[in-house]
């Protein structure tokens, strides 16, 4: 919004005002390749999780982890009563909670953000907003310990609808799809396994089954051809 400021008086008792532009923090939620390639220009970095989604390799990827003609995975959340109707072969026992860290944008740079994000998450993601619930546990940062329980956070969804969305698949024919592609951000098992490392710096319930489980496949895999 604009905030509109009285300075004071000049000639002939004329009001001197100015108008500068007042923002709401921007949040941006991470729990794919933001965990672990951040976004520019934030200022606090948040643990916490949201709530009524499942996360899955289930999005194909032509412009980063794969190419047109071979496209990579890489990773969307699904709406849990959505996913319920579906045959994954990868059972959650996550329940619906899905962890990652809350990014808060410097207010000056919020529209190059959003620039920067609408290009990097251009194939098949849509922007979507959630509740995030900061997790304060042990948290020595007074900044992370003054925040609200639950902030709204800006999220990068491919949703079933776009045409990116690969939906359920085999764990060992993931993994070995993932083993096997590449684009111009790199290898895709990079995608899997620095996930995989940064889910770890968070706290111990932040595990998550699906990457758990596609990192020991994939490692199995690449033994067996070593």
């Amino acid at each position: 919004m604009w905030l509109i400021r009285l300075l004071g008086t000049g000639k002939a008792g004329e009001n001197i005002m100015t108008i500068s532009e007042e923002r709401e923090e921007y949040w941006i939620f991470g729990y794919g390749s933001l965990l672990f390639k951040p976004p520019p220009h934030y200022d606090l970095r948040v643990p916490g999780y949201v709530q009524g989604y499942v996360r899955r390799f289930w999005q194909s990827s032509i412009d980063h982890r794969g190419v047109p003609g071979a496209p990579g995975r890489v990773l969307t959340l699904i709406e849990k009563s959505y996913w319920e109707t579906l045959d994954d072969p990868h059972p959650s026992s996550d329940d619906d909670i899905t962890w990652g860290v809350a990014y808060r944008i410097v207010p000056e740079k919020v529209d190059y953000v959003k620039e920067y994000l609408d290009i990097r998450e251009q194939n098949g993601y849509s922007v979507h907003t959630v509740p995030f619930h900061v997790d304060k546990t042990g948290t020595t940062d007074e900044r992370i310990a003054g925040l609200p329980k639950s902030i709204p956070c800006v999220v990068y969804i491919g949703t079933p609808e776009n045409e990116a969305f690969v939906g359920p698949q085999e764990p060992e024919e993931l993994a070995r799809h993932i083993l096997n592609s590449r684009g111009p951000s790199g290898e895709n098992k990079e995608y899997l396994y620095k996930l995989a490392e940064a889910l770890k710096e968070l706290p111990p319930q932040a595990h998550d089954h699906h990457i758990e489980d596609l990192v020991s496949i994939a490692k199995r895999l690449e033994n067996q051809q070593a």
